[in-house]
């Protein structure tokens, strides 16, 4: 026999991961290391490495719930030879509850110099594939009713833009990653849902401390019609090159310890850890997130670490 304390644990557990998933309803993933990771928020920044990079992040959100999001993501992009374009190819998979989704998608910007001072504006277009799949056997949902009874398979397509105003001190964004109406899982009501616009703003400025340190202030902010909006805002320095250290936080979510080390030129890693300042917290031990970047110095080029 459960006891009844027991059941009233799990109650409450259950009302603050249906509150806080219902807080995020019809948002794309999210990530704490946004910052090192601007092409999954705007095709427009494709190739604005100025070499061949390449990211991956993994994040497990709420450890210690099961059925809480687990995150990965692949990114990729350089620019051509003439500098002026850049292609990008960029792979998520989000897990959360019984539903897994995948997004492909192939991204293009073409930079347009604004005058002497390295201002730039850049112009992104992304198209690829979303695809949602459930299997109703996981968690609680042993239930006759008949939404219930197929698991779903749909592939739907996507397409999104984006601007990237940016210099070699500060940049700023704006992007919708998909213009085109998808099938979602929505974890607040349990069921499929159709997924709506959602907008995003990036930015971000670098100020040189010393010869050997800079800090760099950036935010995020999320919109999508029927839900909150979510803001990120983050606080980083970076030592000699090599190693950055901050703080973040999510409006209404969350505060998170951040740091990287720039191993070699060409490798960066990076780990955040994030404490939920909801209830939540009283029932998950923390929300970790692992990033790796990989870039391969061009010809005739001396591939310098940067800050963005």
């Amino acid at each position: 026999m459960i006891h009844k304390s027991s059941i009233i644990k799990r109650l409450i557990v259950l009302v603050f991961v249906l509150v806080s998933a219902h807080s995020m309803a019809q948002q794309d993933p999210q990530y704490t290391h946004y910052m090192f990771n601007t092409l999954s928020v705007n095709p427009a920044y494709a190739g604005q490495r100025e070499t061949l990079s390449v990211v991956g992040i993994h994040r497990s959100q709420w450890v210690g719930i099961d059925g809480a999001p687990q995150t990965q993501s692949l990114g990729i992009h350089s620019p051509l030879r003439n500098e002026r374009i850049g292609l990008g190819l960029n792979i998520v998979s989000d897990a959360l509850g019984p539903a897994k989704e995948t997004f492909v998608d192939a991204n293009f910007s073409y930079t347009i110099p604004l005058n002497a001072n390295d201002l730039k504006l850049s112009f992104g277009v992304k198209g690829g594939l979303h695809i949602l799949e459930t299997d109703w056997s996981k968690g609680r949902f042993q239930n006759p009713d008949v939404v219930f009874s197929d698991n779903i398979n749909r592939t739907s397509p996507m397409v999104g833009a984006g601007l990237y105003l940016h210099t070699r001190k500060w940049y700023f964004g704006a992007a919708v990653p998909n213009f085109l109406q998808t099938d979602h899982y929505d974890d607040y009501i349990e069921s499929v849902a159709t997924e709506r616009m959602n907008f995003y703003l990036i930015g971000g400025y670098v100020f040189n401390l010393s010869e050997t340190t800079e800090f760099k202030p950036a935010f995020l902010v999320k919109g999508v019609s029927g839900a909150p909006i979510i803001a990120d805002v983050s606080a980083n320095f970076w030592f000699q090159k090599k190693l950055t250290a901050g703080l973040a936080w999510r409006w209404d979510d969350s505060v998170s310890a951040l740091a990287g080390f720039q191993v070699t030129p060409g490798m960066f890693v990076g780990y955040s850890y994030d404490m939920t300042t909801t209830g939540l917290n009283n029932y998950n031990s923390g929300t970790h997130e692992i990033t790796l970047r990989f870039e391969v110095k061009r010809l005739g080029r001396i591939l310098s670490p940067r800050f963005f």
